[in-house]
């Protein structure tokens, strides 16, 4: 008994002091970020308020805070930082960081043979003339006219499928396996079937749930069910408390009320010092003209400007993401950070008799190089808000909790890696048949759904069914939800994808997904036989 007594005292004091510790850790961190100098602020005015008093100044502060929202925000920016921090990292993770690097000077050599093919410079100062022609359209970009026809994506979904397909196991890297056909080679686990059940359990037990899908499968009741999700919505967002709308949005979102409850679970909301940093962002897109900026335009043009759902978002598409090439706190706050170029400003006189150039800049400041289709990552959060401001500052929490796993080299089991190899494992496991059918063909399965998976199906999905995906993205916090859908719509296209023994053909067959329910879909898949 008395040994009992004092393993579960040791066991109290070991959890005791992990807490304190990991308290003082998060302490730490967010007195380096910007959040803490406007909490410090924030707490400064109402200190002087009258409902501090100095006689109980922690009590009647501590009241103060709560009624004035700033405790329950204090919390949500706590929760944020622990979802953002959660510990991925595994054995092989220096082998992956050595492929990303590799990869990326393959990219950066890719752009500086495009420079040096076009005779033009990664970054140079803009001329007032363009700066001011610049200024004039910004609310009109579509308008800007830039030579971009020779410009091309320094790198699609497919070339970047190659790399990984390439890779090495680390634990033999002498042996290639059977990496031309899939990912076996690779010891990273993922979860099977069995796991994804009990991983998504709200969806595994087939409950009814909020969908695109319910107003014309249920019309006569589905009015009922959205007014009694609204009011639940509202609910939590007067709470103002993110796990809450973390566990909301795992039974479906109202469209009306899917903007806050990203922003509440994001910590996106846009105050002053947002739009003082947006202004800040632009202004350095009028300063300098940067070499990625036509890649950009490009981008847009051949995605978002091409797709019925998207095109009326050309304007907005274009100001959101020439400042995301501009934000360097992207660079600050991925977890691996890229390599990245430190370039010559050309075109600028020398700033004294000694001839050097006026200064460096990183290359793109954000860190983040566009591949063909990046651009999407942005373009459906134009459905959800209409300021320029809000819609960039949810787009780059999101992007930087989820979208950079989607196209760089990593053993997270969030990556782009482990995503892939669940596809295999899943279609494998859901359908032997299938499976076997393409590797008789000589069909390389992930050559259908790689674009599926690196985009998380934007511009493939119809847009609702694309954001109901993305609900369950943010209510699960995780990707899984993407291989899975993938292999589901892969299955649900059988019969024609037995009937064709070429790529291209496969391929076809899957170009067209406006009929796909997502989350009926993924039900299906997941309840319990």
């Amino acid at each position: 008994m008395e040994e009992s007594v004092n393993r579960r005292a040791v066991t109290e004091e070991r959890q005791e002091k992990n807490l304190s510790q990991m308290t003082a850790k998060i302490c730490e961190d967010l007195k380096k970020s910007a959040y803490h100098a406007r909490l410090f602020e924030d707490i400064q005015k109402l200190a002087i308020t009258p409902r501090v008093r100095t006689e109980d100044f922690g009590d009647s502060l501590l009241k103060a805070m709560q009624e004035n929202g700033l405790e329950s925000n204090l919390r949500n920016t706590i929760y944020r930082y622990i979802m953002s921090k959660k510990k991925e990292s595994n054995a092989y993770d220096s082998f992956f960081r050595k492929c990303q690097i590799h990869w990326d000077k393959r990219i950066h050599k890719s752009l500086n043979s495009m420079c040096n093919e076009l005779g033009i410079s990664l970054a140079k100062p803009r001329t007032a003339n363009e700066r001011e022609e610049l200024l004039a359209k910004w609310t009109e970009l579509s308008n800007y006219e830039a030579d971009i026809h020779k410009y091309r994506p320094v790198y699609a979904p497919k070339d970047f499928l190659d790399v990984l397909l390439n890779l090495k196991g680390p634990l033999d890297e002498k042996s290639t396996g059977n990496g031309d056909w899939q990912f076996t080679q690779l010891p990273l686990k993922v979860k099977n079937l069995a796991e994804l059940r009990t991983f998504y359990g709200d969806l595994s037990k087939g409950e009814q749930i909020l969908t695109p899908s319910n107003a014309l499968t249920m019309p006569q009741t589905f009015t009922l069910l959205e007014e009694e999700r609204i009011t639940l919505g509202e609910r939590v967002l007067s709470r103002n408390y993110a796990p809450l709308a973390q566990e909301f949005l795992k039974k479906g979102c109202p469209r009306c009320l899917r903007a806050r409850m990203w922003s509440l679970l994001l910590g996106s909301d846009a105050q002053k010092f947002e739009y003082k940093y947006f202004e800040f962002l632009k202004e350095h897109v009028l300063q300098y003209d940067l070499m990625i900026d036509k890649l950009i335009i490009k981008d847009i043009s051949l995605t978002a400007s091409n797709d019925d759902q998207y095109f009326v978002f050309e304007d907005v598409l274009y100001q959101v993401m020439l400042c995301f090439s501009r934000d360097s706190e992207i660079l600050k706050n991925l977890p691996t950070q890229p390599a990245f170029m430190q370039v010559l400003i050309k075109g600028k006189q020398p700033s004294g008799d000694n001839g050097n150039s006026s200064g460096t800049i990183v290359f793109p400041p954000s860190g983040v190089i566009p591949f063909h289709g990046f651009s999407m990552y942005a373009a459906p959060f134009c459905y959800l808000y209409d300021d320029p401001v809000e819609l960039y500052f949810s787009f780059r929490a999101f992007y930087l909790r989820y979208w950079h796993r989607l196209h760089r080299v990593c053993g997270s089991p969030q990556g782009v890696v482990s995503l892939c190899l669940q596809f295999e494992r899943l279609l494998q496991c859901y359908d032997p048949v299938l499976w076997n059918h393409f590797k008789k063909c000589k069909i390389q399965p992930l050559r259908l759904v790689i674009k599926w998976i690196m985009r998380a199906f934007s511009g493939h999905l119809p847009p609702e069914q694309l954001l109901s995906l993305w609900d369950l993205v943010l209510a699960y916090d995780s990707l899984e939800v993407v291989p899975l859908l993938a292999v589901v719509i892969v299955i649900f296209r059988k019969d024609n994808l037995l009937k064709v023994t070429t790529l291209p053909n496969a391929e076809a067959v899957l170009s067209d997904l406006t009929t796909i329910a997502v989350v009926p879909l993924l039900q299906m898949a997941l309840m319990k036989d």
